[in-house]
């Protein structure tokens, strides 16, 4: 049998352990919760990845270009210079910041999903745009139409459309807008640059003259 001393002392040591866990514990703590918080900045790479397979210059022909997908009115919306395929990476990203604020990370709605990419808070200074640089995909990845890439609407347009032009409500088809202006959709599609006659967005102007 343990002796009265010989019981204290084997109190002490247990409640000294018991103290020591708990104190690591606590000091774990805040790592966990760091470890546990999402970065709000956006990932551009891993976006472009889902859209376009990584490849920033691709035109599948579709009225989507570019890693990020950007319709031309879009494109154009938002400051962009030329064409979307023919940007730099870092022109395409810079447009892309300003759709999000814009419009939100709803933009891309299926692919800011699947890659954890659903923050609307502007990217910080410090991390950059986003992650290292993607190399451009095969010329073969650029005429697969993905079946991720989704429409990013233009926005509504604030004053009224200059004469010989349109803006498109929902429920148009270039069809519909092209027979009430007495042209033919091949004509409107042509003046306009549209591909795929099928690509018109809500809030898009269309030169019919």
């Amino acid at each position: 049998m343990l002796r009265s001393s010989e019981k204290s002392l084997a109190h002490a040591l247990t409640r000294k352990a018991a103290q020591l866990t708990l104190v690591g514990a606590l000091a774990a703590t805040p790592l966990a919760l760091t470890a546990g918080t999402a970065s709000a900045d956006t990932d551009w790479d891993a976006l472009a990845q889902c859209e376009s397979s990584g490849n920033w210059s691709t035109n599948t022909g579709n009225g989507f270009s570019g890693g990020l997908q950007f319709t031309p009115s879009t494109w154009k919306a938002f400051g962009g210079s030329g064409s979307a395929h023919n940007a730099s990476r870092e022109e395409q990203i810079q447009v892309a910041e300003r759709v999000k604020s814009a419009q939100g990370m709803n933009a891309w709605p299926t692919c800011s999903k699947k890659t954890g990419n659903t923050s609307n808070k502007a990217n910080s200074e410090s991390s950059g745009s986003s992650g290292s640089s993607s190399s451009s995909g095969s010329s073969s990845s650029s005429k697969k139409k993905s079946t991720e890439t989704e429409a990013i609407k233009a926005p509504a347009p604030s004053a009224v459309a200059p004469a010989g032009a349109y803006t498109v409500v929902s429920g148009d088809t270039l069809s519909s807008i092209a027979g009430a202006h007495g042209v033919s959709w091949q004509q409107v599609a042509q003046r306009n640059g549209i591909a795929n006659p099928d690509a018109i967005s809500v809030g898009q102007q269309l030169a019919l003259s």
